[in-house]
């Protein structure tokens, strides 16, 4: 299972579909990954953002800077307009990054993604990424 998910990301990666980011430990794991998903180009000019943190790394600002990497990315090497990112509506932590990353709120999708087998709303953000990315963000401190 894992090999077709690593060729399938491959594949959307070179394909100009998706972006995909990590964080790494010391010792070269993963601690985080970060992907913009579904690039859309034309008159869309969008993208999805999904994310995971290791627990460890959690409330330490990580998440929040790795976001504004990818949003620069997103809008100075894609040149796309806009990214999307959807939160469970009781992750509050998730939606902390969203917000701190100039995120919107723009509105509740019922039942929109299965997670766990069941379809669970989301509450969904955007950032328009013409209203400028935040210049010289730093990583935060410590080592993951």
């Amino acid at each position: 299972m894992q090999d077709a998910d690593v060729r399938r990301s491959l594949a959307e990666t070179s394909s100009g579909r998706a972006a995909r980011f990590v964080i790494e430990g010391p010792e070269g794991e993963i601690r985080g990954r970060f992907n913009l998903n579904g690039i859309v180009r034309g008159a869309f000019d969008n993208a999805d953002l999904g994310y995971w943190v290791d627990a460890r790394l959690q409330g330490r600002g990580f998440a929040s800077a790795a976001v504004a990497h990818v949003l620069g990315y997103a809008r100075h090497e894609l040149g796309l307009h806009r990214v999307q990112a959807g939160t469970l509506p009781h992750n509050l932590a998730s939606q902390r990054v969203l917000a701190a990353n100039g995120f919107t709120r723009i509105g509740l999708a019922p039942r929109y993604l299965k997670i766990a087998g069941e379809w669970q709303d989301h509450i969904l953000f955007q950032r328009l990424l013409e209203e400028g990315i935040s210049e010289g963000i730093s990583a935060p401190s410590g080592r993951p």
